[in-house]
């Protein structure tokens, strides 16, 4: 699983086994959300963990677009600011998720790339808590400053009345970094999945 060679690991037999079992709830976890993920069975709304992640991708194309601004709760009701994005239909090239997990045995990123050949990703009723996206975006008959309360979209999330909101019937952002608390969606189709856990910091950017 991941990308460490074998003499390494012979290097270091007992360090590994402590490693391996640091992990697995975490591994174990990541294992059950991209398999829910993947098979629409995610809820709309849950407690997010206490640590953000990040994705990236080439290109990211959508139709069906809206945000609004709300707040992402943890379990231990910690609230995190962020702009609900929602996307009908999406599209993604190269597609890389990271996580940067402080273990008993120090840093390890948690990998998830997808994506990669000539199929994309493809995610429908797509809704991610966001704290901080970059890239270059064309939206098409944008709405800017519409009551948040009356956004249209295929999955029915929309802000509260008098809030900020924004929709575009298409989206398309090249060379999309971003940082999120949360992503989930009806369906999550991951072309070419690889999974990986590595020792140190290896995120997607």
């Amino acid at each position: 699983m991941s990308d460490v060679s074998a003499a390494e690991v012979a290097s270091g037999g007992t360090r590994w086994k402590r490693f391996g079992l640091a992990l697995l709830p975490a591994f174990g976890a990541a294992g059950v959300l991209v398999a829910l993920t993947a098979q629409g069975s995610i809820a709309a709304s849950f407690a997010v963990s206490g640590q953000n992640f990040k994705v990236s991708a080439d290109e990211l194309s959508g139709t069906g677009f809206a945000q609004y601004s709300d707040v992402a709760t943890s379990a231990d009701d910690t609230q995190h600011p962020v702009a609900i994005s929602v996307i009908d239909e999406a599209e993604l090239d190269n597609l890389c998720q990271s996580v940067l997990l402080d273990t008993a045995v120090g840093e390890v990123t948690l990998l998830v790339e997808a994506g990669q050949g000539d199929t994309p990703v493809t995610a429908e009723n797509m809704v991610i808590d966001v704290e901080q996206l970059s890239g270059d975006a064309v939206f098409s008959n944008m709405e800017i400053g519409r009551d948040a309360s009356t956004l249209e979209n295929e999955s029915g999330e929309t802000g509260e009345v008098g809030g900020f909101g924004q929709q575009a019937d298409t989206v398309n952002i090249s060379g999309l970094k971003q940082t999120a608390w949360a992503v989930n969606a009806g369906t999550f189709e991951l072309s070419g999945l690889h999974l990986n856990v590595k020792p140190g910091n290896h995120e997607c950017y």
